[in-house]
């Protein structure tokens, strides 16, 4: 403990030396302020000792000083002071005094008071060093903070390149979001949008974002289809994340024209079809499990589609909006989000989330907020590249009876074989949705004899899987031929699929019919394939793609 002495009369500085030496401290003196802040410069001090009536700097003035040079940690200052007058001990603790020691000395009592401020002294020390660390340690968290929202910030690209068809909004709880907007093109065109809801919020929900968007701009980059990209983050997550940790999401694509519009609906709160008024057209109930809980072979790749016209806007959003709160625990609840998306025409998605936060009234914000306005309208043309097709004829033909077709989902492998062609991988995401809505018409409606009007009713999607998974164990007898022909001389591909079920009328399909409302009809094909025709018995469909929409 090092303690300052300052005094002009050389007795006093004699005895206290003596007096404080002898108790085990080191003492240093001064004669006046001057030569003290000159010390105080140069030397760790501890408790400074001092005189209030001294030549050159008074000890009211060299206190206000020594106070200012230690504002950070306290530095004790005892006066030695042989004054009696009420005004000037006032005067020695506003000009930064501690405590006072009255001339002839006590040893005693110099002693206590010593130690009593060497003993604050030390906690003062303590907390500034354990201070300067939680600054270290906060600028640190900061920097990896800014470096972390950087990357976000990156990977999470092309989120304003589409302003036309797509008005979001995301709200974090705190500093990093749990949720997460991604947009992109696919080479043909077609416009890929993923909201996904991580478990939690901040930044260990976070964490997902940046594996599960890798594989969205990846997979959408090569035009695989909506399924497929479900498929593989699943499969990623599911190896990333614990298992208390997953994903809910929405993954759309709407088609380059914005007629029509295929999506994986996994976990997520309802989407809403809605007019320009804000009108509801269509409920679009979550159809699957959250990304990253299911393993791979028990995934359901099951889409939806319906066709859309530039009149509708599709909404998504997160249970973050429905589950806020207000200060009388009420929730802004379902009823009134439909209501605020009718409040106005081509409402925004800043103006919905303000009606959100108005409810909550102050309330602090418990989850991330994030909702998507997806305009049907048709989407700018991707920058053209040049294609290479294969100059050569190639055929496929696939032959599938009842126990291939029970155990086998052939669409992918089929899709995986028919892109290796030179030019064909930019289109596998409309070679896909042509092969699976055929196949799966044809599967469905034509070898298993099911009715789509079936999922109209309340719970008629859970129905009607549970008939198709009990007439596909009773299946025998059963036949569906895939053929592929792709002529380089015409640039297209035909696909023929034909099945040995009874066939079907257009109009009545024999009482199953093919409603446009799930996409088990026409009106999807139609909007991608260049022709589409059936036989006349009803039990096969010929389809005709063109390939040169990329080349200029």
């Amino acid at each position: 403990m090092r303690v300052l002495v300052v005094d002009d009369q050389p007795i006093n500085c004699t005895l206290l030396k003596v007096m404080l030496e002898q108790q085990g401290y080191n003492v240093l003196l001064a004669g006046n302020g001057v030569e003290a802040l000159a010390l105080l410069e140069k030397e760790a001090i501890d408790i400074v000792l001092l005189d209030v009536l001294m030549p050159i700097m008074d000890g009211y003035e060299t206190a206000a000083r020594i106070k200012k040079l230690s504002s950070d940690v306290y530095l004790p200052i005892i006066f030695i002071t042989a004054l009696e007058e009420k005004g000037s001990f006032e005067r020695c603790l506003a000009v930064g005094g501690d405590d006072f020691i009255n001339k002839p000395f006590d040893k005693a009592i110099l002693s206590a008071k010593i130690k009593a401020h060497s003993r604050t002294r030390q906690l003062s020390l303590k907390a500034h060093e354990q201070n300067k660390l939680l600054e270290y340690h906060y600028n640190q968290t900061e920097r990896e903070h800014e470096i972390v929202e950087h990357i976000f910030n990156n990977a999470l690209e092309n989120q304003h390149a589409f302003t036309e068809n797509i008005d979001f909004h995301l709200s974090p709880a705190s500093m990093f979001n749990g949720d997460m907007c991604l947009v992109a093109q696919s080479p043909i065109g077609s416009l890929y949008c993923m909201l996904g809801d991580f478990t939690g919020h901040g930044l260990a929900a976070a964490v997902g974002a940046l594996p599960a968007s890798r594989v969205f701009y990846t997979m959408v980059g090569k035009g695989m289809a909506v399924s497929d990209i479900a498929n593989e983050v699943n499969t990623v997550l599911a190896k990333l994340l614990p298992g208390h940790m997953f994903c809910a999401a929405n993954i759309i694509e709407l088609s380059s024209s914005g007629k029509s519009i295929s999506a994986w609906l996994g976990g997520l709160p309802d989407a809403y079809l809605i007019n320009q008024q804000g009108d509801v057209l269509k409920t679009l109930e979550s159809q699957h499990m959250a990304l990253g809980i299911l393993e791979t072979d028990e995934f359901e790749r099951e889409l939806i589609h319906f066709e859309v016209d530039p009149s509708m806007r599709l909404v998504l959003s997160t249970d973050g909006i429905i589950e806020t709160t207000n200060e009388y625990d009420d929730y802004f609840g379902e009823q009134r989000f439909i209501e605020v998306l009718a409040s106005k025409a081509q409402i925004s998605s800043n103006e919905v989330i303000k009606h959100v936060t108005n409810f909550a009234h102050g309330t602090k914000q418990q989850d991330d907020l994030s909702l998507v306005l997806f305009n049907c309208l048709a989407v700018p043309a991707p920058k053209k590249e040049i294609e290479s097709y294969s100059p050569l004829p190639f055929n496929f033909s696939l032959s599938l009876n009842s126990t291939q077709i029970k155990q086998t989902d052939p669409v992918l492998e089929i899709v995986d074989v028919i892109t290796r062609v030179g030019g064909l991988k930019a289109h596998r995401s409309n070679i896909f949705l042509l092969l699976s809505e055929a196949y799966n018409n044809a599967l469905d409606h034509g070898v298993l004899g099911l009715d789509s009007d079936i999922k109209n009713q309340e719970d008629g999607f859970m129905e009607y899987y549970q008939q198709r998974e009990v007439a596909l164990e009773k299946l025998t007898g059963a036949m569906i031929i895939v053929d592929m022909r792709y002529c380089p001389e015409t640039l297209c591909v035909y696909f023929t699929i034909c099945d040995s079920g009874n066939g079907f009328s257009a109009d009545n399909n024999n009482g199953h019919s093919l409603t446009r409302e799930h996409g088990r009809g026409l009106s999807l094909l139609e909007e991608i394939a260049e022709q589409v025709s059936y036989n006349a018995s009803g039990n096969q469909i010929e389809m005709c793609y063109r390939l040169t929409s990329l080349q200029a």
